[in-house]
């Protein structure tokens, strides 16, 4: 593990490079049914956003902010020295990639969203998601990281998940407890979709292929993908059966294969 800039990394494997972007309350280890196949032909990256993992909560708040935390993200591709490379990005991750990709063109040979938005368009919309992300955080604070974890599990978005086994369920909730209850606050009032500026506009920016993933049963995020294809000029989609939100995990045979299929194309 290294310390790059404010983020935690590590780097397995050889080849043409690849950085893998988690989502929240998760941390490196939660993409390793990408990573570490990937890792036979890619040169991967893994990070720990801002409040995740082994990336502290010490930090000044505005550091957890999406354009800092972009920063910090290309920060870290530097200090490996990878002038270009491939990204992976899973809901929160898929939204700091779209940012990347909008933001760092010239950085981004491949991009591959999972579970992705580019924001909330409409102002007020935002604004109350803001106002909920806040809230969500004060509780955080005020009850604790297992009332969390059970509450966040229990989100209507992976509900999809219920269906892996218990092993893999109380693993993945294992790895949210070790989060940092001050981070994930932090994360939710600084970089949560309510304070992430929309990219809708600019997806026209995006120049890298892209494969934009979603999850048969994810209803929202289909739309969304379609969306997606609609602004960003090189892109397709995936659709994954038998999985919800999180389809490296709930399928990640399929989208390991749909993955090393289009990385193989771009190449």
């Amino acid at each position: 593990m290294n310390k790059t800039t404010i983020l935690c990394s590590e780097i397995n494997g050889e080849g043409p490079p690849l950085l893998v972007i988690h989502g929240f309350t998760g941390d490196r280890s939660t993409m390793s049914s990408i990573a570490e196949p990937l890792s036979e032909d890619y040169s991967v990256v893994c990070v720990d956003l801002p409040g995740h993992g082994e990336t502290g909560s010490n930090l000044e708040p505005s550091l957890f902010s999406f354009e800092e935390t972009l920063s910090a993200l290309v920060e870290v591709t530097d200090f490996y020295g990878l002038e270009e490379f491939n990204l992976v990005g899973y809901s929160m991750g898929a939204r700091l990639s779209i940012g990347l990709a909008v933001m760092y063109p010239d950085r981004i040979k491949s991009t591959i969203l999972i579970g992705a938005t580019a924001g909330i368009s409409d102002e007020s919309e935002r604004a109350a998601r803001r106002r909920s992300d806040d809230r969500l955080a004060d509780e955080i604070m005020e009850k604790g990281i297992e009332w969390f974890v059970t509450y966040w599990m229990e989100q209507p978005i992976f509900e999809s998940q219920k269906r892996l086994p218990s092993e893999s369920l109380d693993a993945f909730r294992k790895q949210r407890l070790k989060n940092d209850i001050q981070g994930l606050a932090n994360s939710l009032k600084w970089v949560g979709a309510g304070s992430q500026p929309p990219l809708w506009r600019q997806l026209n920016l995006i120049s890298s292929p892209t494969l934009i993933m979603a999850g048969e049963e994810d209803t929202k995020f289909r739309s969304l993908a379609v969306r997606l294809n609609s602004g960003i000029p090189r892109s397709e989609i995936v659709i994954v059966p038998e999985s919800g939100h999180a389809c490296h995990l709930e399928n990640p045979d399929f989208t390991l294969e749909a993955i090393k299929v289009f990385l193989e194309e771009v190449s």
